[in-house]
């Protein structure tokens, strides 16, 4: 017997994805600005949880202001990582975008946001698995060089594929 479902309810079957974006910002010496956000241990990139409703792009804009307190426009996409389901974890979509080279008057206009992050600093690409989790640093690598070349590259566990 065939069962024929209503959109809503078709829908509703569909699985869920977790969606955050990231934000590359790089100094004149190509040096990655991480930053230590107040809530977890560990150090990261700008960005966040895309929230309903908003697009990858948006969410990047929206972090970035929320975070750093600087009205940007992201630029071009460098990346997209998928993951798959860890303990605790569903599988997630990761958006990385080019944030440009930041000259010391849009440096000037940061203002960490205390409720947000308590530090910030530009990190040699050399030296960012010293302060991200693995997972982050091979996704970042990755997009480093997408930035390098010109590229966007599709990552799964932060490899390209």
């Amino acid at each position: 017997m065939n069962v024929q479902l209503s959109p809503e309810e078709y829908e509703r079957t569909l699985p869920r994805k977790r969606v955050a974006a990231g934000v590359l910002f790089f100094d004149p010496e190509g040096r990655v600005l991480l930053v230590d956000p107040v809530y977890k241990p560990l150090w990261e990139i700008p960005g966040g949880a895309v929230e309903r409703d908003e697009s990858p792009r948006a969410g990047a804009a929206r972090e970035v202001k929320e975070e750093l307190g600087l009205e940007w426009a992201p630029g071009r996409l460098l990346g997209v990582d998928w993951r798959g389901p860890r303990p605790g974890r569903s599988e997630s979509l990761a958006y990385v975008f080019d944030g440009g080279v930041l000259s010391k008057d849009r440096l000037a206009e940061i203002r960490l946001q205390p409720e947000e992050l308590g530090a910030m600093e530009f990190v040699a690409v050399s030296r960012i698995r010293e302060r991200l989790v693995e997972r982050l640093a091979v996704r970042v690598e990755a997009c480093v060089r997408a930035h390098e070349q010109g590229l966007t590259v599709y990552l799964e566990h932060g490899v390209p594929v």
